[in-house]
């Protein structure tokens, strides 16, 4: 993999739910690799997140963007007139059976799916100048149930269902959509599994590669995605889950 491959230089790049986790390790990744970076999330300020909760905001450019809220997308202003890269990788979940309930599933859906169309069709204009990239990080739940989680897979399902159709319809115009699926990941959002030794256990047993993901490892496929390495890769969903699915 040579250097330029993967040289940022110049790029501006946009991560949606890059203030935690999966999202800031993608951000975080590009600025190693010199992009200009601007994150999303749901706090007022940069200062309002916790490093101990996965949060690196060190050299990124923060705003705050409630992407639930349909009109808080449309009236985010962004200091960029190109984007090489958007990376959609905003999501939540509600546990103890709340999604089989009218409010978690609204909530679920409208964070998980509804907001990445409306993120992207928000950005295409800026993405179409320069021939970008969009990266929507769905989950393997996407794929399979998931136990007491309703709208969690069914919003990832559909995440995964978009990332093909509109890698098909925005191809022509010079736009690569594509996606990734990560598996178990050590983030705020599994701590419900990583807090619980034995159900941490039972999930390690289920991993061929024996450990969780790590940031880290997703960013890796979101830079590969974003490269040229990726110039023919067109509405595909990258699984990187250490074999958890197979």
């Amino acid at each position: 993999m040579g250097q330029s491959d993967t040289d940022f230089t110049g790029k501006r790049v946009l991560v949606v739910g890059g203030s935690s986790g999966i999202g800031n390790g993608i951000a975080q990744a590009f600025r190693a690799r010199d992009a200009e970076v601007l994150v999303w999330g749901t706090r007022a300020n940069a200062s309002d997140y916790d490093p101990t909760d996965g949060s690196d905001l060190d050299g990124l450019a923060y705003q705050q963007v409630d992407v639930g809220d349909p009109d808080a997308i449309e009236a985010a202003h962004v200091d960029f007139d190109t984007l090489d890269s958007l990376v959609l990788c905003q999501g939540t979940v509600v546990y103890k059976r709340g999604e089989f309930e009218r409010e978690g599933w609204d909530r679920v859906m409208a964070v998980n799916l509804d907001s990445l169309m409306h993120c992207a069709r928000r950005l295409k204009p800026m993405l179409a100048k320069v021939g970008g990239s969009v990266i929507i990080v769905s989950s393997i739940s996407g794929f399979s149930a998931n136990v007491g989680n309703p709208a969690y897979a069914a919003s990832k399902a559909g995440a995964v269902s978009l990332t093909k159709t509109l890698g098909q319809a925005w191809a022509p115009e010079g736009i690569r959509v594509n996606g990734l699926a990560p598996g178990l990941v050590d983030t705020k959002l599994t701590k419900v599994t990583t807090g619980n030794p034995k159900r941490l256990e039972g999930a390690l047993r289920a991993i061929p590669a024996g450990r969780m993901g790590l940031p880290a490892d997703m960013a890796g496929a979101a830079i590969f995605l974003a490269s040229p390495l990726a110039s023919y890769v067109c509405g595909q969903t990258l699984i990187v889950d250490g074999g958890l699915s197979l």
